[in-house]
């Protein structure tokens, strides 16, 4: 366990080492700031309250699918870089088998999408708190705003498993971004063309919004059952990644 600690740390450590590592924080940031103008701006005298306007980021319709297509591009290259730059071969050549060396890049990844959301609940709070007050009074609770965090989490991990998948596949950073956001943006149609069909239910982008779900005990299980769905093919991306990654020769 202390070893695999350290693996996942010294991936941590690779990672913030990069340029780029900062950038998807500034980004973010950046994102809140200008969506916070432009609601103070268009708002008039009706301003959210301070969770009302957290909630809301963490939509998956709104501010949260950009943390979910920064943290996709981020991602897309933790194997695929090793790839390209032929790194993977010094991995490798250590005592550790591939599957614990695979395993420590997803959870480094996995640290990266959690920072991520609370960099931007946390920035999304400040400045809705200094634009419209700290004021925590409405119809959000903290509970709503914490469910928001968590459905977003669930969700931006789906992608990144994924995207994580297919930098295994196809060992091209490049390649792994575009299918990634093409994922992420063709969602919403595909749902609007699928969901009249039996089969849809059963397909990942008609349950990747967990929140849709929420406090609905319909017929079908409400959370449940696309909770299931969910789990089940984060578990196939890891099985075909981990399958790939083992029995591919490393040139």
């Amino acid at each position: 366990m202390l070893n695999f600690s350290g693996l996942v740390l010294n991936e941590w450590l690779k990672m913030s080492k990069k340029r780029s590592f900062f950038i998807a924080y500034a980004v973010m940031l950046f994102t809140i700031v200008g969506f916070t103008y432009l609601i103070w701006k268009m708002a008039g005298e009706e301003f959210p309250t301070m969770l009302e306007f957290a909630g809301s980021i963490m939509s998956t319709n709104g501010v949260g699918q950009v943390v979910t297509i920064v943290a996709i591009i981020f991602t897309a290259g933790i194997v695929a870089k090793e790839h390209q730059l032929g790194t993977v071969k010094f991995l490798l050549i250590r005592a550790h088998g591939r599957s614990k060396i695979l395993a420590s890049k997803y959870v480094a990844a996995i640290l990266f999408v959690c920072s991520l959301i609370i960099f931007t609940i946390v920035a999304a709070l400040a400045a809705s708190g200094i634009a419209f007050g700290f004021e925590s009074t409405g119809d959000i609770t903290w509970l709503d705003v914490a469910k928001s965090m968590l459905f977003q989490t669930v969700y931006t991990i789906i992608y990144v498993s994924l995207t994580f998948m297919f930098g295994i596949l196809t060992r091209s950073s490049g390649a792994t971004i575009g299918i990634g956001m093409t994922a992420v943006l063709l969602e919403g149609l595909l749902k609007m063309l699928l969901s009249n069909y039996d089969f849809s239910k059963y397909l990942l982008f008609m349950n990747t919004d967990l929140s849709l779900f929420a406090g609905n005990e319909s017929s079908s299980g409400g959370i449940l059952f696309p909770s299931i769905v969910c789990t089940a093919y984060v578990c196939l991306f890891l099985v075909i990644s981990f399958v790939t990654f083992k029995k591919r020769d490393i040139a």
